[in-house]
């Protein structure tokens, strides 16, 4: 009994169901869908039957597709008529814009003159270069400087200017040990020198005088070398009170008196100057007993300074006025046994005399002096 009561129970309901609108909806909406499914699927159908062109005899096992025959897609969407007048204005507003002419500067491979169109009717917007004056017009108003040296003008630098009075020596020069160099500093006096020096060099300045001050109290110093300045006078003791000094360079000065030196000296150079005969002492070398070297090549010395001590070995006299050669110039004639072995080195070129004339006076020389012999 109980179930025939649910199963009419179950009916009633079925039918309210099927009676309320909601349902009788999702029933067309399912019906259209499947009929759409449909009709998409035919379609489809047919549109793979239209891509896909078989050949006869071909099956579907191995097909033949030709990619290139597939139109690629339409990417031109529409652009708003806004966007493209904007486009336009500003085309025409850009071929309007007239060609400014420009001025090329010169220096960077332009010649200075005007680009562009239209520059014959606006070359009066710049000024132009002026001309430069021709020769002999005595006229340079007008003419520009380009700030550039002229070509036959050394582009020199300006040397910087140094307050080099009251500076330290060791400052100013350069001190090593007891040696001083003052070299190329274009100094015009002898600087003050530590009392340690025992060797001083300013060669290639200005300097012109020599004083007896400058070296005084010096008792240790062995060298002076004082090549290429301006010097013209010495004095006559200023190297009188040196009991070291054994080398004296003074060679390219313009130096007429060689002054008196010590007798320790060991080296003399004094070339390239204007010694003449009044300019040597008397008996001037004859008792330096250390003396080795004494160079006055390029003088004005018209006689061998004699007597020469035993201990030198290098004379050099070329391109002075020397004439005559006395035979006991260098050798002994009261003494045949005399032989002056370390005088092996005498220059007499470029002298006029024939060293020829006087052949005694070579008896007692290791080796004959050069020179003229005829």
């Amino acid at each position: 009994m109980r179930m025939i009561v649910r199963l009419v129970l179950g009916l009633f309901v079925f039918k309210a169901v099927v009676a309320s609108p909601r349902f009788s909806r999702q029933v067309d909406l399912d019906t259209y869908d499947s009929a759409n499914y449909d009709a998409d699927l035919d379609n489809l159908n047919l549109e793979n039957q239209d891509i896909y062109d078989y050949d006869d005899g071909l099956t579907i096992d191995d097909p033949q597709i030709e990619i290139g025959t597939l139109a690629p897609p339409d990417y031109n969407y529409p652009v708003p008529e806004a966007s493209m007048e904007e486009e336009q204005e500003e085309e025409e507003e850009e071929e309007e814009l007239p060609l400014k002419p420009q001025l090329i500067p010169q220096g960077s491979g332009g010649s200075g003159v005007l680009m562009g169109p239209n520059t014959q009717k606006e070359e009066g917007l710049l000024p132009t270069t002026p001309e430069t004056p021709q020769e002999g017009t005595g006229s340079v108003e007008g003419s520009v400087s380009s700030g550039l040296p002229e070509p036959g003008e050394p582009d020199e630098p300006d040397e910087p200017v140094v307050d080099r009075k009251g500076m330290p020596t060791c400052l100013l020069c350069t001190c090593l040990g007891g040696s001083v160099y003052c070299d190329d500093l274009m100094l015009d006096s002898v600087p003050p020198l530590p009392k340690d020096t025992t060797h001083f060099y300013a060669r290639y300045n200005r300097i012109t005088k020599i004083n007896k001050a400058d070296f005084a109290f010096m008792n240790k110093l062995k060298k002076i070398d004082l090549t290429a300045n301006e010097i013209t006078s010495i004095d006559d003791k200023a190297f009188m009170g040196l009991p070291e000094l054994e080398e004296l360079v003074i060679r390219e000065n313009h130096i007429s008196q060689l002054p008196a030196l010590p007798e320790t000296m060991s080296l003399i150079d004094a070339c390239h100057n204007s010694i003449g005969t009044k300019g040597l002492h008397r008996e001037a070398f004859k008792d330096m007993t250390s003396l080795q070297y004494l160079y006055l090549t390029d003088n004005h010395i018209d006689y061998i300074p004699v007597p020469l001590p035993d201990s030198l070995r290098s004379l050099h006299l070329q391109r002075n006025n020397i004439q005559m050669m006395h035979e006991d110039t260098f050798c002994n004639l009261k003494d045949f046994n005399y032989i002056r072995n370390a005088l092996e080195d005498i220059r007499l070129d470029g002298n006029p005399i024939n060293l020829s004339r006087t052949p005694q006076a070579y008896v007692c020389l290791p080796r004959i002096p050069i020179g003229d012999l005829v």
